[in-house]
């Protein structure tokens, strides 16, 4: 049986959690696409001290594939603490670091990403959405502008429009390539308006996305983030995606959680303004082929001792597997 390849297209936290279930599948190639803006945190300063890609989700998406278990990925994981009399590292990720120096050594961000995915034995290939240095704007419903990633969810104004600077992004060609030829083609879970609309808006991305003959999948996520997605509903985030896609983007699946959640785990994140995303299941089957239904929540043995409510990468790969395989 020929192996399936599947591309999943996002960043942050829901695509390494993504990446780390679908590893454990020897009957799949796995591409995993990642967004190239973000500007906060270590990923922020060296982009502004070095002028570098930001590594930060690519780092993330290298250990989620790695098959070692060492103080090899110990160490890219390392933080530094953050101390009045090192101020220079303070914070910073030495994996981060380390993609930085390497990039330098072999002359290119995307040898870098190379160099190390040998390093750490990935199970995959992890490849940037662009080399190109770009910033996300957001178009607010008042008509206001904001500047940046990090600043995006912390506007307080429901978010119109993502558009991206400079205007005019030039894709990376391999991605491109995996793209057309792959099997499947996953977008998210992840941050609706820095991790997932940030590749639709290159053009030659949503292109590629609408040529290709993959089955497409929408994983839609289980809260809502405050400052980006209040009150949206899932069919609201879908919108979102084909609205920035100019049309172009048709999901053949969109899967939505059906496990439930504890009570007071909910409490908690209530204060935090972010509630479980309402399915609204009339409306969505109009944007989708077919909704699918599975529990993909995280859950500890003690529910009690339950910190945050994540995809479970077990689950969900399960899940997709059972789609792109059947």
């Amino acid at each position: 049986m020929n192996k399936k390849k599947l591309v999943s297209i996002g960043g942050g936290t829901g695509l390494s959690t993504l990446l780390r279930g679908l590893k454990e599948y020897d009957n799949i190639d796995i591409v995993a696409v990642v967004t190239m803006m973000d500007d906060g945190g270590s990923s922020g300063r060296l982009r502004e001290e070095f002028g570098t890609l930001p590594p930060g989700d690519i780092r993330n998406c290298l250990l989620a594939l790695s098959n070692r278990e060492d103080i090899l990925t110990k160490l890219f994981q390392y933080r530094f603490p953050v101390k009045k009399k090192i101020p220079e590292v303070g914070g910073h990720s030495l994996g981060n670091l380390l993609l930085l120096a390497i990039s330098d050594i072999v002359g290119g961000f995307d040898k870098s990403v190379r160099a190390i995915s040998e390093i750490l034995a990935i199970r995959g290939k992890v490849l940037p959405v662009t080399l190109q240095t770009a910033n996300l704007v957001a178009e607010l419903e008042n008509g206001q502008k904001v500047f940046g990633e990090s600043k995006i969810s912390k506007s307080g104004v429901p978010i119109k429009r993502i558009r991206i600077n400079p205007h005019k992004v030039k894709h990376y060609p391999e991605t491109v390539k995996e793209i057309l030829s792959a099997d499947g083609i996953i977008i998210g879970p992840g941050s609706l308006f820095t991790s997932i609309i940030p590749h639709i808006i290159i053009k030659d991305i949503t292109d590629a996305i609408y040529k290709s003959r993959a089955k497409k999948v929408y994983v839609s996520n289980i809260m809502t983030q405050p400052g980006e997605t209040d009150n949206y509903t899932v069919s609201d985030h879908v919108k979102k995606i084909y609205e920035h896609s100019h049309n172009k983007i048709w999901f053949d699946y969109v899967l939505v959680n059906k496990g439930k959640l504890p009570s007071n785990l909910l409490k908690k994140y209530a204060k935090e303004k972010s509630f479980p995303v309402k399915i609204d299941y009339e409306i969505l089957k109009t944007l989708c082929t077919k909704v699918i239904f599975a529990d993909l929540v995280s859950r500890n043995e003690n529910k009690n001792t339950m910190k945050y409510v994540r995809h479970d990468p077990a689950k969900l790969a399960k899940a997709l597997i059972k789609i792109f395989l059947s």
